[in-house]
């Protein structure tokens, strides 16, 4: 049994994505047999800068380029989650209890045909753009609370880009 409490915490970078109406990137793992839907999010290489590993993973996960990209916000703080007990030891080669993110908010300047989830090492099977207020109810429970947080950090630039006459 993997003692929880050795373990540290998986840096990460996660993107909420959104497109001009106001409606967020979200993709189904490969990896689940869930309905669960999920931002972009994934590892920050040694040495890298979390911003960078957040561009890095969009092109990974979405095939879309960093010149459809453009930051508007990040979230004032690293955001946590644990594991559920029966992941632990059993994902990301037991080394990590959990993942400690930083989150970023990119306006997609695109189409929906910059959009190739068919990447070099696909992590998703479908794709979607989802209404932020439901995306707590769309991911995997055990991140539920962390995706109100996500929401939470950028409601006040998401309001302002989807008020109407903007854009």
């Amino acid at each position: 049994m993997i003692d929880r409490e050795t373990l540290p915490y998986r840096p990460c970078a996660g993107v909420m994505l959104l497109n001009r109406d106001g409606q967020v990137f979200v993709g189904q793992r490969l990896d689940s047999t869930l309905e669960a839907w999920q931002m972009p999010q994934g590892g920050i290489d040694p040495g890298e800068a979390a911003l960078a590993a957040a561009i890095r993973e969009i092109g990974e996960e979405t095939g879309i380029a960093p010149h459809h990209l453009d930051l508007i916000a990040e979230a004032p703080d690293e955001l946590w989650y644990d594991l559920p007990d029966d992941l632990i030891g059993k994902i990301w080669k037991g080394k990590w209890r959990g993942q400690r993110q930083r989150w970023f908010l990119f306006a997609f300047t695109g189409t929906d045909d910059d959009v190739d989830i068919a990447t070099e090492h696909p992590e998703f099977r479908a794709w979607k753009w989802a209404d932020p207020a439901d995306l707590p109810a769309m991911i995997v429970p055990f991140k539920k609370a962390l995706y109100e947080s996500v929401i939470a950090a950028f409601a006040d630039p998401v309001a302002r880009r989807t008020r109407p006459g903007h854009g």
